[in-house]
C-alpha cells in the first residue's frame, strides 16, 4: 500500500493519474500534520462567527444572488444540506470512475490548504471514498464553469451525506449503504462545510490533468507511429536531423527530431534496401513532423504550466484567513485559465490525427507507397483498409468541430450576478473526447504500418519498431484478406491507452522526450 499525503500545495499531475487509477487498498491517504492544524483553525474561526452572528457571506447568509438573506443560528446546518440538494441537477452521461475520483482527490487538495473552514470530517471521508473505491455517480454536464463546478460537485457532496448514488464492489447502491459498509458515518454539515465541498474548479481541473498526462505520453506513441510509417513507405529520415531543428530551436521541435533519430538511427534492413532510390524529399505529413508534433509538445507545456498551479490551489469562496483575521469573498472558483488552456489542448492534440490521416492516406496510396492498393494483396477482391482510412478522415474531421473554443462562449445565470462564465467543464470534456479520437486515429495507422512493414517482408525495420510489430501482431494478424477489422483498431488502442507500446519503446531506447 502506498501513502500519500496532502497539503494542499504539492500535488502533481502523475499522482492524481496514479492515486485515481489505483484499485481498492492499494493506496492510502493522509493530511500533513500542518495541513490538520490549518484546517482545524479555520473551521473554529468559522464556528466563532457563527457564535457571534454578523452576516458573513457563505457562513450564514443565502448564496449568489440571494447573498442579502441572513440566516439564523439553529438554520445553518439545514441551509448547507438545502444547498447540497437543491445543487445536484446534473444531467447526461456520468464521468468515467478514472474522472470522478480525480475530482475527489482534487476536492480534498484544495480542502487541505485550510482556506476554506470545511470540518476535517469531511476531507477525511473524501479520503475513504478514494481509498475504499467508492465512486459517486456524477452526471458530466450542469457547470458553467464558475462560482465552481457547482452541480457535479453538489453530486458528489450528496454521496458524503449518505443521499446519493455510487458505484460500490460493481454495483450501484446509496451511498448510505457503502459508507456503513466500511465502517464511516455520513458526514454532518455545519457552516459553510456545503459551499466549500461545491465551490470550486475541481471538475475542470481534474479533466484538464487526466488529459494531460495522457496526451504527453500519446504524442510519445504518435513519434513512434510517425517512424514506423517511413519505413512502411521506404521514406527518408535526412528531414530528421537534428542539425535542421537546432536551426529553429522551438524546444518541441528539437525533442521531437531527437526522438526520430533515436528511433532510426539504426540502419534498417528496409532503410538500407532503397539507400540508393534518389528520393530526397517526402510529403509534409513525414518530413515536417518534428515541426508539427513538437508545436503539440508547447501546448502540452503550457498546459502543465497552468494545470500545476490550479491544482495546488485554493479555489472555493469565501476564503478564510485566519492569521489575518479576515474572511474576503473573491472569484478564485472562476475557471478561465483552465478553460482557455484545454480548448488550446484540444488544438494542438487534434493535429495528432490530422498529419496522421495524410500518413495514411500515404500509405493507402500505390502511387506513392509502391504498396499494393489499401494494403491488401488481391486488392479488387479484397477492399483491405480501404475504410479504415475513411473511419479515420471522419475522426480527425470530427475534432475540427470539437476544437471550437467551449471558452470564448459566457451566458450569464443567477440573475446576472455571475454574469460572465468560463464554460471550463465543457472544454475538458470535449478535450477528452478529442483524445478519444486521436487514440483511435493512431491505432489505424499503426494497423496500417505494421501491415506495410508485412508487406515488405523478408526485410526488417529497426530492432526496436521491431519489437513495437511483435507486439502489435500478438494482439492483431498480419491481413492476409478482408475481414472485421474494428476489432483490431480497438485492441491497438487500449495498446495504446495503457501505453504497453510507449512502455517496449521505453525499455529498448530510453525515455522519449
Amino acid at each position: 500500500m502506498k501513502t500519500y499525503i496532502l497539503d494542499g500545495t504539492s500535488l502533481t499531475i502523475e499522482q492524481i493519474y496514479e492515486i485515481s487509477n489505483a484499485k481498492k487498498g492499494e493506496i492510502k491517504l493522509s493530511l500533513s500534520e500542518d495541513s490538520i492544524k490549518k484546517v482545524q483553525l479555520s473551521r473554529k474561526f468559522v464556528d466563532d462567527i457563527v457564535e457571534k452572528g454578523d452576516p458573513v457571506y457563505g457562513i450564514n447568509t443565502g448564496f449568489g444572488a440571494l447573498s442579502s438573506k441572513h440566516i439564523d443560528k439553529e438554520d445553518l446546518s439545514t441551509l448547507q444540506y438545502n444547498l447540497i440538494r437543491s445543487h445536484c441537477t446534473g444531467v447526461g452521461n456520468p464521468f468515467a470512475r478514472l474522472t470522478t475520483r480525480a475530482i475527489m482527490l482534487l476536492r480534498a487538495n484544495c480542502l487541505a490548504s485550510g482556506f476554506s473552514g470545511v470540518s476535517i470530517e469531511a476531507i477525511e471521508l473524501l479520503f475513504k471514498f478514494i481509498e475504499e473505491d467508492i465512486t459517486p455517480i456524477v452526471p458530466e454536464k450542469g457547470s458553467v464553469g464558475a462560482s465552481g463546478d457547482l452541480a457535479p460537485l453538489s453530486h458528489i457532496a450528496l454521496c458524503l451525506i449518505g443521499e446519493g448514488q455510487v458505484i460500490y464492489d460493481s454495483k450501484e447502491v446509496n451511498s448510505k449503504f457503502a459508507i456503513d459498509a466500511i465502517g464511516q458515518k455520513p458526514i454532518e454539515l455545519k457552516a459553510k462545510d456545503g459551499l466549500a465541498l461545491i465551490n470550486g474548479t475541481a471538475v475542470m481541473a481534474a479533466l484538464g490533468s487526466l488529459a494531460l498526462y495522457e496526451g504527453e505520453r500519446v504524442v510519445k506513441i504518435a513519434d513512434i507511429a510517425t517512424a514506423m510509417t517511413l519505413e512502411a513507405v521506404r521514406g527518408t529520415k535526412r528531414a530528421y536531423d537534428p542539425d535542421i531543428s537546432m536551426l529553429k530551436p522551438q524546444p518541441g521541435q528539437v525533442d521531437v527530431s531527437q526522438n526520430l533519430t533515436i528511433l532510426l538511427t539504426e540502419e534498417s534492413e528496409i532503410a538500407s534496401s532503397h539507400i540508393d532510390c534518389g528520393k530526397v524529399q517526402d510529403p509534409y505529413s513525414l518530413r515536417c513532423v518534428p515541426q508539427v508534433h513538437g508545436a503539440i509538445r508547447q501546448t502540452l507545456k503550457h498546459a502543465r504550466e497552468v494545470l500545476t498551479t490550479e491544482i495546488n490551489s485554493v479555489t472555493d469562496n469565501p476564503l478564510i484567513f485566519v492569521e489575518k483575521n479576515k474572511v474576503v469573498s473573491g472569484g478564485n472558483f472562476h475557471g478561465e485559465a483552465v478553460a482557455l488552456c484545454m480548448d488550446y489542448l484540444s488544438m494542438g492534440l487534434s493535429e495528432i490525427a490530422n498529419i496522421s490521416e495524410r500518413r495514411v492516406e500515404k500509405m493507402m496510396n500505390p502511387s506513392f507507397s509502391g504498396l499494393p492498393a489499401f494494403l491488401v494483396k488481391e486488392s479488387g477482391l479484397n477492399s483491405g483498409l480501404m475504410i479504415a482510412h475513411v473511419t479515420m478522415a471522419a475522426l480527425a474531421s470530427e475534432n475540427k468541430y470539437l476544437c471550437h473554443p467551449a471558452s470564448i462562449d459566457s451566458i450569464p445565470t443567477s440573475t446576472d450576478k455571475e454574469d460572465h462564465v468560463s464554460m471550463g467543464v465543457t472544454s475538458g470534456r470535449k478535450l477528452h473526447e478529442v483524445i478519444r479520437n486521436v487514440k483511435n486515429c493512431l491505432a489505424i495507422e499503426f494497423l496500417c504500418n505494421t501491415q506495410g512493414i508485412d508487406l515488405l517482408r523478408p526485410l526488417k525495420t529497426t530492432s526496436t519498431l521491431e519489437k513495437v510489430h511483435k507486439l502489435i501482431r500478438s494482439h492483431v494478424e498480419e491481413i492476409r484478406e478482408d475481414r472485421v477489422f474494428a476489432p483490431d483498431i480497438d485492441s491497438i488502442t487500449a495498446l495504446i491507452s495503457n501505453f504497453e507500446i510507449l512502455k517496449i519503446v521505453e525499455s529498448d531506447v530510453g525515455k522519449l522526450k
